[in-house]
């Protein structure tokens, strides 16, 4: 097994360091105060190709690896985890969909912009009533002479209200005669009647990422709206949510990273006792624990995206990397803040914002629990 990336990865996370260090490290906090995605620098990542590392160059994008986005991922979530997750969101949920099931049209009409960076991507799954039960959603899609219908609601949705949101695929539940039948996936554009969302939403963490309410109220769109087959939208949606989970776990190794590269510095520096925090073995226990669980992590999740890489299937091994990575983030904040002390209480200090930011990591692209379906669900076909 080769755990070096090629020179071309590495370029790509040398790339996003110094970007990171340059354009993001000193203005993060800032953002959480004013609680607004900055899609000044998502459009410097754009210019930079950053947004279509996933896209084949015909369609405007770069084409890069699965591992090496994720190496990528590493160095913008060490800066800050809410425009990272709404990087992230754009690379995988958002642009996926068009690129594996969208027509050749659609490609043109909506991907290239998308990989180019002049839009940002979202996509509309969860609901106020329907989010790990994705087939409880209620949103609907009824047939017509001229198209579709939609009508429903999501929430939670990322970079959909954005003034750099070209609008939003939605999945939607197709009903005929009142019979429930199959999902869609449909590209809603900004501007459509009929579609509207409500004001961003305020989370624990992710403060600066932009999180909405969609309405769709008898929203009309064509036949060459629809993506992807009408019965098969779900199966679709969970397909690409495979890959989203990679990066999640990514963004969540990143997460970990950050707290122990800050755990470490601070406690070179403060003194107690007479003596630096790092002569106490207690403190260095958590910063040897911090970084094997770390680790660990890491290579869980460049596994999962070099199984990608090699199109061997990866569902078992992306839900294993989102499982795990998403526990060590969450595990690892509280020891960093910990080790910080009344320093990292206060929401001064970045330990506190990633403290803030790791939750979510449990939660979105499928929480934890449904990962702990999917992994034994795999196991037990396997073993059949």
């Amino acid at each position: 097994m080769d755990f070096e990336l090629t020179p071309d990865e590495r370029a790509l996370a040398d790339l996003c360091r110094e970007f990171a260090e340059r354009e993001i490290v000193p203005r993060a906090a800032q953002w959480s105060i004013e609680e607004k995605c900055p899609t000044d620098v998502l459009r410097k990542m754009g210019q930079l190709g950053l947004l279509g590392l996933l896209v084949p160059e015909e369609y405007g994008g770069v084409g890069v690896s699965t591992v090496a986005m994720v190496a990528a991922m590493q160095h913008i979530g060490k800066a800050d985890q809410s425009l990272a997750a709404a990087w992230q969101a754009h690379l995988t949920i958002g642009s996926l969909p068009l690129l594996k099931f969208g027509t050749e049209e659609q490609k043109q009409r909506w991907l290239r912009p998308l990989a180019e960076g002049a839009a940002l991507a979202a996509f509309g799954l969860t609901e106020p009533n329907a989010g790990s039960d994705a087939g409880g959603i209620e949103t609907t899609a009824r047939r017509t002479a001229d198209g579709w219908v939609l009508n429903g609601r999501k929430m939670f949705i990322s970079n959909a209200g954005t003034d750099m949101s070209f609008g939003v695929t939605v999945l939607a539940r197709v009903v005929e005669d009142g019979s429930k039948l199959g999902y869609a996936s449909f590209v809603v554009e900004r501007g459509t009647p009929g579609y509207t969302w409500g004001p961003k939403l305020q989370g624990i963490g992710w403060r600066a990422l932009d999180s909405r309410e969609l309405v769709f109220d008898s929203v009309c769109v064509p036949d060459d709206q629809l993506v992807g087959d009408a019965d098969r939208g779900l199966g679709q949606f969970l397909e690409v949510l495979e890959t989203g989970r990679i990066s999640v776990a990514a963004l969540s190794v990143s997460c970990a990273q950050a707290v122990l590269d800050m755990s470490l510095a601070y406690a070179r520096t403060r003194t107690q006792f007479g003596r630096p925090l790092s002569k106490f073995q207690a403190i260095q226990f958590k910063l040897a624990d911090m970084a094997t669980e770390t680790e660990a992590a890491r290579l869980l999740t460049f596994r999962a995206a070099a199984l990608r890489d090699a199109g061997r299937p990866f569902r078992r091994e992306a839900a294993m990397a989102k499982l795990k990575a998403s526990r060590v983030a969450q595990w690892a904040v509280s020891e960093a803040v910990q080790i910080h002390g009344g320093y990292g209480y206060m929401m001064e200090s970045p330990v506190a914002r990633f403290y803030c930011d790791a939750k979510v990591l449990e939660i979105g692209e499928g929480t934890n629990e449904i990962q702990h379906l999917v992994i034994a669900r795999d196991l037990i076909a396997a073993s059949a």
